[in-house]
């Protein structure tokens, strides 16, 4: 993870001189072009950007972020009671009073399962094996018993009868390429 840093008001001020000069904003404080981005989009006023509107809304969002909750002991036994139970992160996240992500339960999970616990196998995929396909080739699709094209019989090639003829159905650029075959 990067690390992250909040524009800083003189970095506000910055960005509104370079604004109005009509800078773009990759050319600006050398943030990211993100950053740039969600400043001007976030902070505007009705009239255009001020540094001064922009500190003030930036610092209410920041006072009005709900903190991130540690997972307290009582969260973490009724976590682990309804993953034994065979529930899924996300049900847990639902009915948790509160709020913390599935993807802090899989964390728990995962580093429960490294410090040598089972509650990875309570997963629904856990137990699912896959099979790598290294260098073997693709057999799904294949017709079984099929006969190949050269040892089909005269009548066939002659294409006097229906059935016996073939068409090219893949559909390429233009709607192009969907032609009887002659062969």
């Amino acid at each position: 993870m990067r690390n992250y840093k909040q524009l800083s008001p003189a970095q506000r001020y910055q960005i509104a001189i370079l604004n109005k000069a009509g800078k773009n904003q990759k050319e600006m404080l050398g943030v990211s072009r993100s950053t740039m981005c969600r400043e001007l989009r976030r902070n505007r006023g009705k009239k255009g950007y001020f540094p001064k509107q922009a500190q003030i809304k930036a610092d209410n969002r920041r006072a009005q972020a709900t903190k991130a909750l540690k997972m307290t002991a009582e969260v973490i036994v009724e976590i682990e009671e309804k993953i034994r139970l065979d529930w899924s992160p996300e049900q847990i996240a639902g009915v948790l009073k509160t709020p913390i992500s599935h993807e802090r339960i899989y964390q728990h999970i995962w580093a429960d399962k490294s410090n040598g616990g089972t509650l990875h196998k309570h997963l629904r995929q856990s137990n699912k094996k896959r099979k790598k396909r290294y260098g073997s080739k693709d057999k799904r699709g294949q017709i079984r018993n099929r006969i190949s094209i050269d040892k089909r019989s005269e009548v066939v090639a002659q294409k006097t009868r229906i059935g016996d003829w073939e068409i090219d159905t893949v559909i390429g650029k233009n709607h192009q390429s969907c032609k009887a075959d002659s062969r």
